[in-house]
């Protein structure tokens, strides 16, 4: 456990010890906009530091505990502490997988957005599976989950799906998930249960501090409201409260049908331009759009980012990697880490 160097432990406390001195100052809260950036940092800096300091504890009473097992001659004890070491052992592996979320977006919450590809029924069904694996790998990361905007298939599944994952780093951990994913599978909705590949786009978009500057023209967008899809009868919405803004000069579009108010939604939908103007700023700045993310592609043939094969065999690979797993259903109740760290590993 001498590794608290690696991770600069110290430095972060004693910045830490420094931030808090300020928000105890009387005339903290004087300038809303710096107060949210430092409790912003703060809660970043602590984000290392705390569970850190919990591993380096708990390491520290198991060593104890062994010593004292070992002396008494209780197997069964000795084997406790030794599941429970491994278990720290998985924490700081975590935490040293997250020192590579070292890019200045790394530590921002994010909107993540799927989209099928061609293939009707079969594509909607594919971008609803994997819109259940991103929401059970948020909710195992300990991410705020909330459905921004949502359309159904005509038949089954979903046409798009946008989430906002609200946590620190949650867009360093699912910035890897962006791109083509590809299904191959024997088809439910073919009676003669052919074989069928289907594609569906993932993009995600790191949520940009409020403080950060972005200009949007009122001539730049284009600003059009709908009724927002529901689930019918008494619930259903019978007003135009979803809103669909688009930004002329970089066509990008983004819709919110989250909220009842048509105000609140258009709000949404500004966070989410603002969000990806300054991500496009940040990527042209770089001129390393490959590494931050790759390259937005088409949908179709050759251009996935990861290949799910349940026929003839049982695959999950990733194409920039070549990681892969055959626990293909384990990939898809949210086990994805590992594709996560090892895009990290490789592209970080």
């Amino acid at each position: 456990m001498k590794c608290g160097g690696i991770f600069d432990v110290a430095s972060k406390e004693k910045k830490i010890s420094e931030l808090e001195k300020e928000v105890l100052n009387p005339t903290f809260w004087d300038d809303q906009k710096k107060a949210k950036k430092t409790i912003n940092e703060l809660n970043v800096l602590k984000s290392w530091t705390i569970p850190f300091n919990e591993i380096s504890k708990n390491f520290k009473d198991l060593k104890e505990f062994f010593i004292e097992a070992q002396k008494a001659k209780d197997e069964s004890l000795i084997n406790d502490i030794i599941l429970e070491i491994q278990n720290l052992e998985k924490k700081l592996s975590d935490l040293e997988v997250k020192k590579m979320l070292s890019h200045e977006l790394d530590p921002s919450s994010c909107f993540l957005s799927i989209n099928a590809g061609a293939g009707g029924t079969e594509s909607c069904d594919w971008a609803l599976m994997l819109s259940r694996m991103y929401e059970r790998y948020a909710n195992k990361k300990g991410f705020k989950v909330s459905i921004i905007d949502k359309v159904d298939g005509e038949v089954a599944g979903i046409k798009s799906i946008t989430y906002k994952f609200e946590k620190e780093f949650a867009y360093g951990y699912c910035k890897s998930e962006k791109g083509v994913h590809r299904l191959v599978r024997i088809s439910p909705f073919d009676a003669s249960k052919r074989r069928h590949t289907s594609f569906a786009s993932v993009d995600v978009t790191p949520i940009i501090a409020e403080d950060v500057e972005i200009e949007i023209r009122p001539q730049d967008i284009r600003v059009d409201t709908f009724r927002a899809s529901g689930a019918g009868g008494q619930h259903v919405n019978v007003t135009d409260s979803a809103v669909r803004i688009t930004h002329m000069p970089t066509k990008i579009i983004v819709t919110c049908q989250s909220e009842r108010s048509q105000v609140q939604n258009k709000q949404t939908c500004l966070e989410m331009l603002k969000s990806k103007l300054y991500e496009k700023q940040i990527f042209e700045r770089e001129e390393t759009i490959s590494k931050i993310g790759g390259e937005k592609k088409k949908i179709e043939w050759g251009s996935q980012i990861r290949s799910y094969v349940f026929q003839p065999y049982t695959l999950v690979k990733d194409s920039r990697t070549k990681v892969e797993t055959s626990n293909a259903a384990g990939v898809l109740d949210g086990d994805i880490d590992i594709f996560v760290e090892a895009y990290l590993k490789e592209f970080s």
